[in-house]
């Protein structure tokens, strides 16, 4: 069985992620921008930061 053919058995079992992002200190679900706020959000730049060893 392909990838695709299991991917698709498995649509009546997947529920939609909501993605939160905080803005001015508080969480907001992306979701709920408007068409401006959207596209600044897709293209922020993702970091990991390293942890500190002193």
């Amino acid at each position: 069985m392909s990838k695709i053919e299991m991917l698709e058995n498995l649509n009546a079992k997947r529920q939609k992620c909501i993605v939160y992002t905080r803005v001015m200190g508080y969480h907001r679900p992306v979701e709920s921008f408007n068409v401006g706020k959207l596209g600044e959000h897709k293209e922020r730049k993702q970091f990991v930061q390293l942890a500190c060893h002193l």
